[in-house]
């Protein structure tokens, strides 16, 4: 069984529909970029893949023992995320708090599990840094690694270099790559063409037409062709 299904997905929101007949499988290992033009509906189906919203119909359904709440999730920042006081070792192990239910505290292993992705993510020497303090592409590897916190199998990523420079967005493309290669399912939306089809080997467009299927099936399609030829601005 595919680690996760979408059936029929008809999303929307406020009772709007934004698109229909979404169908697509992802296998552990699997990395795979959501494109498509704004307000296509890429950010909405990130929160219904997460449980955040329902569906407007069809189901979403996960296999390989994936439970929904061990999918780790890195949204797009926003100017009060950028600005919170905390220190880079509380955000990275509150990642742990959809786990902890009405427990008050963190257990030694989360706390071990914790200084391993500070460590995986080279900011070890930050840890007791404040997180506003830091610079952008240091923020996002925060966040990764508190999303690493709540999963070791699939990571969804919401535009995870916007607004870094070329070097930390070099930097972030290259961590992403290695946990992939590492075996976690990375799902993420990019309006980076080049950067999507450089990394995914599954790309998912959505908006007036649907596609899901293999990079190479992709550049072969006339879906490509137009988006590219239209400015291809997802």
């Amino acid at each position: 069984m595919s680690q996760l299904i979408c059936r029929d997905l008809c999303l929307g929101y406020d009772g709007r529909e934004i698109v229909h007949g979404l169908n697509f499988e992802i296998d552990a290992g699997d990395y795979l970029c959501i494109v498509g033009e704004n307000g296509s509906g890429k950010s909405t189906l990130m929160r219904t893949l997460l449980g955040l919203q329902p569906p407007m119909s069809g189901k979403v359904l996960t296999g390989e023992g994936l439970l929904q709440k061990e999918i780790g999730y890195l949204p797009q920042q926003t100017a009060v995320q950028k600005d919170f006081p905390a220190t880079v070792r509380e955000i990275v192990i509150s990642g742990f708090q959809g786990r902890c239910g009405l427990r008050p505290f963190y257990t030694k292993e989360e706390k071990r599990i914790a200084e391993e992705n500070i460590e995986r993510m080279g900011i070890s020497h930050l840890a007791k840094r404040c997180y506003r303090e830091l610079s952008g592409g240091q923020q996002q590897r925060v966040l990764l690694a508190r999303a690493l916190c709540a999963t070791g199998k699939m990571l969804l990523l919401d535009e995870p270099v916007s607004g870094l420079d070329p070097k930390a967005t070099a930097e972030m493309y290259r961590l992403i790559e290695k946990l992939n290669s590492d075996g976690i399912t990375v799902i993420m939306i990019s309006h980076d063409m080049e950067a999507a089809l450089s990394y995914a080997d599954r790309i998912l467009h959505i908006g007036n037409t649907v596609f899901f299927g293999t990079k190479q099936e992709y550049l072969n399609s006339e879906l490509y062709k137009g988006f590219c030829a239209g400015g291809g601005k997802a």
